[in-house]
């Protein structure tokens, strides 16, 4: 009785071992693939192609942006997209400080957002952007942006 104890020890150790391995590498592979949709949106936004931005989100999305509008559908996500890449002259960046997974379908990203212009202005902000998965493919969901409160 006891080597069969062994042996049925022995293999669940080896399971619990291997399906630790293949849930972080699957954990690693979507927090890369979250990041490559926040890449492809800044370089969407960058080069002014609002399709491009349209196939990155959720037929659902909205944004609330720093100025106070709320954007609560796709479409006027991407109209004031549009027209905020248009008065842009600059570049944007999102910088990601943290990539947190709420469960395995709901990705929260935060990092700070840098929207420089031609002229050398530069507004740096913070931004949490929620991704949702569908399918194989990671989306955005909800974007907040939010200017840094001023010191007391």
């Amino acid at each position: 009785m006891q080597p069969m104890r062994l042996f049925v020890s022995s293999l669940l150790l080896i399971a619990f071992f291997y399906g630790t391995v293949w849930a972080q590498r699957s954990s690693d592979r979507n927090e890369q693939a979250v990041l490559s949709v926040v890449a492809e949106y800044m370089e969407a936004r960058n080069h002014k192609d609002s399709e491009a931005v349209r196939r990155l989100f959720t037929p659902d999305a909205d944004q609330l942006v720093s100025t106070g509008e709320w954007r609560k559908s796709l479409g006027d996500l991407i109209r004031g997209t549009s027209a905020s890449s248009q008065k842009e002259t600059g570049t944007s960046s999102i910088t990601v400080e943290d990539v947190r997974f709420v469960c395995s379908r709901v990705a929260i990203v935060d990092g700070r957002y840098r929207a420089s212009s031609l002229n050398g202005t530069v507004r740096d902000m913070w931004t949490t952007i929620i991704l949702k998965r569908l399918g194989r493919d990671w989306r955005i969901t909800a974007i907040r942006n939010m200017l840094p409160a001023p010191a007391r």
